[in-house]
């Protein structure tokens, strides 16, 4: 009777048919509906294959983003900006050994309007994906589904992993990534909130001369890695690229990573990470370089300044971010620091520099950033994270500012913010303020790009796992 009554239940929900199809299946039925329950299991997608599993995990995040600059102000509603938004992951993996396995992951952004480009004249409240910009060669497109991550690797518990395809390399977000307070989304020394903003003047929005778009100057500008050519100093390795990376394995908190990309890039990190007596402490340092005859431009179409393409890459960027946690009090303390060396070649076809057909324009500028704050558990939702940060950018400006005039740039950060975590929805919810003072030096400067607004940027959102 129990056999009969497991048979007819599993009928009834796994295949859905009535009495009268259950006659058809013979005299052992069970038999044949385990036989197709496990094959069902072996191959929905939560599982895989019948040797390789697959995990599905990501998150959704979304905000509302207000900001003033001087001259207007606006709301918006946006992401949390490509490479850290809403997205889906594929993670398989197989045994081969007791030491080996093999694996892939998949990772695909959902992006809606980015912060990163949401705010400038030229866009608005409709801002493109910049992770789209990067993977289309300068295609701007809002809501757009993007390829992040695509790779597979093979792992040793005692010799490491190598990975193979579109990788994260071993530099990507190395000193962001040390951040455990909770609040890295939401504060790190990468402005993912207001990069594409115009800046203004006594109240006045610069625009690009001579852009028929109407672009307006960002605040981008003032944060350029040259490496990359790209507004999000100092993460300037934030962008994945198809490279070969290997990963040792942890020896007393210890590890190194490196990995080569296309023609040509290759970089090197060491981290660590430990516990002593109730402090938790993590590090990482890490160096990498960029030589190419060309250099990646589509953010130029994003800023408007495009008096300048590169003819020769060659540049370096070295990072190291370090975390530290009293754990028992909550209270935290993360820094980080980068410096670039550029030595890349860059063609002037406009002819707004006279009687200079090349020019080393892009300057060797560094950033530093740090965040203070309280991580404690006050109420029965989560941890509740409070900090403030504050950061400094030097001499991160577009090569294109060369031409009016500009050869030194400062760009100060400040801001406070408060997240709340709930534990019961895998979610975290926040409130933070950004203030961004902007200012440049040059003999073009006087008359033209003195006494710069400062920037006001809040927003409030939230994220959820899965």
């Amino acid at each position: 009777m129990k056999r009969l009554c497991v048979c007819v239940a599993a009928l009834g929900a796994v295949l859905g048919t009535g009495a009268a199809s259950a006659a058809d299946l013979g005299g052992d039925c069970c038999a044949d509906l385990e036989e197709r329950v496990a094959e069902l299991e072996a191959t929905t997608v939560r599982k895989g294959n019948r040797k390789v599993s697959l995990a599905i995990t990501g998150w959704v995040a979304e905000q509302v983003m207000w900001y003033d600059n001087g001259a207007t102000s606006n709301t918006y509603v946006t992401g949390v900006g490509s490479t850290l938004g809403s997205h889906f992951k594929l993670t398989g993996s197989a045994k081969i050994s007791p030491d080996w396995s093999a694996g892939y992951v998949i990772q695909v952004e959902v992006n809606s309007s980015d912060p990163l480009t949401a705010g400038n004249s030229r866009f608005r409240d409709d801002g493109p994906s910049a992770l789209h910009i990067v993977n289309s060669g300068g295609g701007l497109q809002s809501g757009s589904v993007d390829l992040l991550y695509s790779y597979w690797f093979l792992k040793s518990n005692r010799l490491g992993q190598v990975s193979v395809g579109l990788i994260p390399q071993a530099s990507q977000h190395a000193a962001a990534l040390v951040d455990g307070s909770g609040s890295l989304v939401m504060a790190n020394w990468v402005p993912l909130d207001g990069m594409a903003i115009n800046l203004s003047r006594r109240g006045t929005q610069f625009l690009v001369p001579g852009d028929p778009n109407m672009t307006g100057l960002p605040t981008g500008a003032l944060m350029w890695c040259g490496s990359t050519a790209l507004p999000i100093a100092g993460d300037c390795d934030g962008i994945p690229t198809n490279a070969v990376r290997y990963d040792s394995p942890t020896f007393g908190g210890f590890s190194i990573s490196a990995s080569w990309g296309e023609d040509d890039f290759w970089d090197v990190a060491a981290r660590y990470a430990g516990e002593f007596n109730g402090i938790k402490v993590a590090i990482t340092a890490a160096y990498s370089q960029h030589n190419d005859e060309t250099q990646f431009t589509g953010f130029d179409v994003v800023t408007g300044l495009t008096a300048f393409h590169p003819v020769r890459l060659d540049s370096s960027y070295f990072q190291i971010g370090a975390y530290v946690q009293h754990v028992p009090s909550g209270l935290f303390l993360y820094g980080a620091y980068g410096v670039e060396d550029n030595n890349s070649t860059y063609a002037d076809v406009t002819g707004l520099i006279t009687g200079a057909a090349l020019t080393a324009g892009q300057p060797s500028g560094d950033n530093w950033y740090l965040k203070a704050g309280l991580r404690r558990k006050w109420n029965a939702l989560g941890h509740t994270v409070l900090y403030g940060e504050y950061g400094v950018r030097n001499d991160m400006y577009h090569p294109s500012l060369t031409a009016f005039g500009v050869s030194g740039s400062e760009l100060r950060q400040w801001g406070l913010g408060a997240v709340q975590e709930i534990d019961a929805a895998a979610m975290s919810l926040w409130v933070n303020y950004k203030n961004y003072d902007p200012s440049v030096s040059g003999p073009g400067v006087p008359g033209a790009f003195d006494d710069l607004d400062t920037l006001h940027v809040v927003t409030v959102g939230g994220l959820i796992s899965f």
